[in-house]
């Protein structure tokens, strides 16, 4: 009888520890990108690694990328957190800039909550292609990505930089990655397709050996009169043969744009008190994230720089990954520590 009184207590005890564990926890949501892309696994690493230190259940959402992000960030219950280009964060600033309310109304509360990295531009053309580099594509149909994807900013305005006026829309598609790849190779109505992901992106690097004799990447010549305009804006990278070694036997450059994590400028004190946890988290679950998460994170840096005009920090999550940078981050406490009062 005894027994099972106890037993009776015992289950008792844990549905309210697992329901008060449960209310402690908020509940946000992050968008990215493809989740066959680097972004996504960049959300998948923060739910994992840091979020729970910060009592957030961070769920993380596929989306089309970085331009639907920022709607989805402004506009959709839940969304807390989203990765954004660069280019499309500034494209939205300087559409404010010019008086369009609407961009204004999207942008400016939103927050950056630490610069990633650069993110890595794929030109895929046929192996039998004629072109080799990105000053080479004037004249190819070029699919650069899903309506509201950063791809899709990117193609058009590198294009715009590079030939000296907007992409002819006959010229233009608007595919999946996945869809426009099998009309490269298949009835061959697409040229070129614009992969933006930071390496190893999985679409590439999860090719066969055999897609050599399909595919390969164009160079970016930032020597070329035409990469003049395009340098003022992204950078170019090198592109790893041991990122893609089914399909590349060197290094070559490419042109990237910065990424960044971003929220909004949230006011309730709740919120706020989350994203100090999620800043503090960050810092110290840091080794981890380049230790165990995507290659992408060892490039990432906590230092905060100076941000462009129309940029801001969120100062929540600000203030503790500054004190982090000021000094050495304290290591966990473990449990035989705080048993015996080791632990300040």
């Amino acid at each position: 009888m005894r027994s099972t009184v106890w037993r009776c207590l015992a289950i008792t005890l844990l549905g309210i520890s697992s329901a008060m564990t449960a209310a402690a926890q908020a509940r946000y949501k992050i968008v990215t990108a493809s989740d066959k892309g680097t972004y996504y696994a960049i959300g998948k690493d923060l739910a994992k690694f840091v979020a729970p230190d910060a009592d957030i259940d961070l769920e993380v959402l596929a989306t089309s990328g970085s331009a639907a992000n920022v709607k989805l960030m402004r506009y959709e219950p839940g969304v807390k957190l989203a990765v954004v280009q660069a280019d499309v964060y500034q494209a939205f600033i300087d559409r404010a800039d010019t008086g369009n309310s609407e961009a204004a109304a999207i942008i400016r509360p939103l927050r950056v909550i630490l610069p990633l990295y650069n993110t890595e531009i794929h030109y895929i053309v046929r192996a039998d292609s004629p072109l080799n580099y990105l000053h080479e594509i004037k004249d190819a149909k070029i699919n650069g990505g899903l309506v509201g994807s950063g791809a899709a900013l990117i193609t058009h305005t590198l294009y715009r930089m590079m030939f000296g006026g907007p992409m002819p829309e006959a010229q233009a598609g608007y595919l999946s990655n996945e869809e426009a790849l099998v009309k490269l190779i298949g009835d061959k109505s697409v040229d070129v397709v614009v992969v933006a992901a930071g390496q190893p992106a999985p679409l590439v690097a999860n090719m066969k050996p055999e897609a050599q004799k399909f595919i390969k990447l164009l160079k970016f010549d930032p020597a070329h009169p035409s990469s003049i305009s395009p340098l003022t804006v992204y950078a170019p990278a090198t592109v790893r043969a041991s990122s893609y070694p089914n399909l590349l036997s060197e290094d070559f450059t490419t042109i990237s744009v910065g990424a960044f994590l971003v929220t909004y400028d949230y006011n309730t004190r709740g919120t706020r008190d989350y994203f100090s946890k999620l800043g503090r988290s960050i810092c110290q679950n840091f080794e981890r994230l380049q230790s165990e998460g995507h290659p992408k994170w060892r490039e990432v840096s906590l230092n905060l720089p100076e941000l462009g005009k129309g940029w801001s920090y969120y100062a929540p999550s600000t203030r503790e990954l500054r004190s982090c940078t000021a000094k050495p981050a304290k290591p966990k406490c473990s449990a035989e520590e705080r048993i015996l009062g080791l632990c300040r």
